[in-house]
């Protein structure tokens, strides 16, 4: 005869009421599963056919379903009712499914409901996917930030780009001046150069400066960063949102970046980290072995490089491409300054080639070469001056044009023809004409020097600022 139980019972537990743990459970439907008979599993586990036949039957009811110890929740009353709900709407929020059943007369708490919900939903935990690479197929990109607190006692919050090879785990970091459209390209382009080829694909998590909108499969690619990779070749892979197990990665690099270099570090200066960065970058690629791959990544770096395809542009020579309009003005406004165009091409539109130190604004019958950054916000040429002056209608008019372009060279200019204009009210017009062709002769940045020599000195007259440029030639 099999004992009721392995041991005495539970000191209040009933006598006749089998005891078994999870083990022997286990055991009966695993033996069930195989097409046992009860009678069989019986004899193998060691227990009588009703104990089995119980085991199997619990085993069989759903967990909400299952008799508990001691009052029934007052939420199992509402049981069905709940059963509807969900049926209905499986991904109705708890607190929704909570309002429902007060409705229907629940008159208890949430901790109930909340825990019936619990048990009747079926949670689908998705197979966790690691996305390795092979030799040469792609890199992962991401922009970071973080706030630095220097021992000077200075503080920054720096913006930066981090790139890491998949399969030979080289990193590249870059401390960029923000986050948008260029930052992003230039860097990227950059870390080509230090990878010594482009990859297959680059991995993103979805930033504005490369997607403006997603919807399902249908992108709108920022048309600038399309067009960088388009002449580079390489393919632009993009993580679901919200899939956590695909960004991951990409998270993990920029967290690798602070974890290794920005919160275990101290700096005196931006200087002193621009110097750390490049010592960190060369001890994780040179010196350091991955944690993943067990190897230094230049160790495998030369085996991926034979992958890559070779760059068709260097970066530097490399421009970005913006659509732009010319103004009424004869001029075209980008990212806040003002390059001039001929008057002819006034209501074109044109393309913006944007060099790291240059810009280049074309259209089907003009080209115009413009300083990237020009002193006073505002590049002019000086052919193009002519010619929009020529187009100009009426004497008075084309003074106040003359005018307009000497204090664009700056705020010693504006100074300097104030106090012009009222020193000589009846005849500050000449020194205007006079001052213009200086402009056109010398350029606004040796002007402007000009126009300061005669505030410091007290020169109120056009023919001053001659005779110091003069000098100043000659010298």
């Amino acid at each position: 005869m099999t004992p009721m139980y392995d041991s005495e019972p539970p000191s209040g537990q009933p006598q006749g009421v089998p005891v078994y743990d999870q083990v022997k459970r286990q055991q009966v439907q695993i033996l069930r599963e195989a097409g046992l008979s009860i009678r069989t599993i019986a004899r193998k586990a060691g227990l009588g056919v009703n104990t089995v036949s119980r085991i199997l039957q619990r085993e069989l009811v759903p967990v909400h379903q299952r008799p508990s110890v001691g009052r029934p929740p007052i939420a199992q009353r509402y049981l069905d009712i709940a059963h509807r709900i969900l049926a209905d709407r499986p991904d109705l929020p708890t607190v929704e499914v909570l309002r429902l059943l007060r409705e229907q007369g629940y008159p208890g708490g949430k901790n109930p409901v909340y825990r019936l919900v619990r048990e009747m939903r079926r949670t689908v935990t998705p197979v966790m996917v690691r996305f390795e690479g092979l030799a040469g197929e792609f890199s992962q990109n991401d922009f970071g930030h973080v706030r630095v607190h220097y021992d000077s006692g200075e503080e920054a919050i720096l913006h930066f780009f981090a790139a890491r090879l998949k399969w030979s785990r080289w990193v590249y970091v870059e401390l960029v001046p923000n986050e948008q459209v260029e930052a992003l390209s230039r860097a990227l382009l950059a870390s080509f150069a230090s990878f010594g080829g482009v990859p297959l694909a680059c991995v993103f998590d979805n930033p504005k400066t490369v997607v403006l909108s997603r919807h399902g499969n249908t992108v709108q690619w920022n048309e600038t960063f399309q067009q960088v990779a388009m002449d580079y070749r390489f393919a632009c892979e993009l993580c679901w949102p919200r899939r956590g197990n695909q960004k991951g990665s990409v998270e993990n690099l920029v967290g690798f970046v602070k974890n290794g270099l920005f919160k275990v570090r101290r700096f005196h200066d931006r200087e002193d980290l621009d110097s750390q960065l490049a010592g960190w970058l060369h001890e994780v690629n040179y010196a350091r072995p991955c944690r993943a791959t067990e190897i230094i990544p230049v160790d495998r770096i030369e085996e991926e490089r034979k992958r890559f395809r070779p760059l068709p542009i260097i970066p530097s020579e490399y421009a970005l491409r913006f659509p732009v309009r010319v103004g009424p003005t004869a001029e075209v406004s980008f990212q806040g300054v003002r390059y001039s165009m001929p008057a002819e091409a006034m209501g074109l539109n044109a393309t913006l080639f944007l060099y790291p130190e240059e810009v280049r604004i074309m259209t089907d019958r003009f080209d115009a070469l413009h300083p990237r950054r020009p002193s006073n916000g505002v590049s002019t040429l000086p052919k193009h001056a002519t010619s929009a002056l020529a187009a100009v209608a009426g004497r008075r008019a084309q003074l106040y044009y003359k005018r307009q372009r000497l204090l664009e060279v700056g705020p010693a200019a504006e100074q300097f023809l104030t106090e012009v204009v009222h020193a000589h009210p009846r005849t500050w017009y000449a020194d205007v004409e006079q001052l213009f062709e200086l402009l056109l002769q010398h350029g606004p940045e040796v002007l402007a020097r000009g126009f300061q020599e005669a505030l410091d000195r007290g020169w109120f007259g056009s023919e001053s600022i001659e005779r110091w440029l003069r000098t100043e030639v000659a010298a």
